[in-house]
């Protein structure tokens, strides 16, 4: 009967269906068909949300809406600009590094793009860079935030394994960076190839007083990682600490939030929040389902079948999660495939750790894999361009997220030398 679930799930995802509907139809059909009480909806997705964890998801959410209303974003890409604008094709750096010291507080790859892109494309334009390039870098630059801490998608990874989050957001640190400064370098040289724009160097007084303007915005990521990883505090109140933060800074620092924009705060972070656990609640029924059918077994079986040797079976699973990547979210992708991949991994004796990594790796670079990567569509969407001209221009940009890719599988020390420097 397992086919009933796969069949209503794939013609959902044809239809444009959002993720959670998608799982929760194919759910429904599955349970109708095969005559389970529809109690064990509820109960499933209950079970799939309580999880203490998983608090920290809303508090994060908000606290990257708050920066963003707030002027702490705006602030971080000035400070950028004072920094790299100088260079050939400056904009495009600022809009990478703006990503990395944004890292993803906002949420998900999608999310960034989405924020930053609003920001930088229409900026980018107007100085004269090709409206493709400046969609390909933006997309390119969301998939740094989610793997550089603080980290929603390696939050899920937590909560799905029982691994510690301090510990994954360290063991992302290395990639995220590596990751950055590869999209910086290939940046860089396509901007001098076709001698996009420059400016003046700013003197070192302006990038002082730019640094001193940012310095509020740049210490609430340190104060989340310092407390998480120094044991001060969980990730859960460290959500809550930052949603704090941003509200304080943006109003008395900045002084860009009052009560109308903590209203347009609020509202967006309460529907993100829901939309994200409800697709936890449906992802937890559709896991449990095909732990009945014993799927994560026979794909297990089928895998380990095939072969036992360590780097073949990752090079299996990185081609499987960037194509799942490439045609669902990274969350809703992690919440159904996570799991099952995570036992064949550790039956080749990957550390797990170190796969979370790699999982998260694959899926955020599958957003932006053509034909159909969700970031490159929202890029292309606020540039108005064709998806296939975006796709064109970001082609050297998935490739060097590629090769890191290939670094971070071939060598566990990139991800685990972290964790067990400060966490062992």
């Amino acid at each position: 009967m397992i086919w009933i679930l796969v069949l209503v799930f794939v013609v959902c995802l044809v239809l444009r269906f959002p993720i959670a509907f998608a799982l929760g139809l194919a759910c429904l059909c599955y349970l109708l068909v095969k005559g389970i009480p529809l109690i064990v909806v509820p109960m499933k997705m209950y079970s799939g949300i309580d999880v203490f964890v998983l608090l920290s998801v809303p508090g994060f959410i908000m606290a990257g809406n708050l920066m963003n209303h707030g002027g702490l974003t705006e602030k971080i890409i000035t400070f950028c600009n004072h920094l790299l604008g100088h260079i050939r094709g400056g904009l495009s750096l600022v809009n990478i590094g703006a990503s990395m010291l944004f890292a993803g507080i906002s949420g998900t790859a999608i999310s960034d793009t989405a924020s930053m892109g609003s920001i930088m494309i229409p900026a980018m334009k107007k100085d004269g860079y090709d409206t493709g390039f400046s969609c390909a870098v933006t997309a390119a630059s969301s998939t740094v935030g989610p793997i550089i801490p603080p980290s929603v998608p390696l939050i899920i990874a937590a909560t799905l394994s029982g691994l510690s989050v301090g510990k994954l957001f360290l063991a992302g640190a290395l990639p995220g960076l590596l990751l950055g400064l590869g999209l910086l370098f290939t940046a860089y040289f396509i901007s001098k190839r076709k001698n996009y724009p420059k400016h003046e160097r700013s003197s070192l007084g302006q990038v002082m007083r730019s640094f001193v303007a940012t310095f509020w915005s740049l210490l609430m990521t340190f104060i989340i990682l310092y407390g998480i990883i120094g044991g001060i505090f969980t990730p859960t109140e460290a959500s809550i600490i930052a949603v704090a933060y941003a509200l304080i800074i943006g109003r008395f620092v900045y002084k860009r939030l009052d009560f109308k924009n903590v209203q347009v705060v609020i509202l967006d972070s309460m529907k993100t929040s829901a939309s994200l656990m409800v697709l936890v609640g449906f992802a937890n029924l559709f896991g449990f389902i095909l732990i009945t059918e014993q799927i994560p077994q026979t794909i297990s079986n089928e895998i380990l079948g095939f072969t036992t040797n360590k780097y073949v079976v990752l090079l299996l699973i990185n081609l499987l999660l960037i194509v799942v990547g490439t045609f669902m979210e990274t969350i809703a992708a992690l919440l159904i495939l996570f799991p099952i991949l995570l036992k064949v991994a550790l039956a080749v004796d990957v550390d797990p750790i170190h796969f979370a990594i790699i999982a998260v790796l694959n899926l955020i670079i599958g957003l932006t894999t053509p034909p159909v990567g969700v970031c490159l569509f929202v890029a292309s969407s606020i540039g108005k361009i064709s998806i296939g001209e975006v796709s064109k221009a970001g082609f050297p940009f998935l490739l060097v997220s590629l090769v890191v890719l290939v670094l971070v599988t071939l060598f566990p020390a990139v991800s685990l030398f972290l964790p067990g420097l400060f966490m062992d």
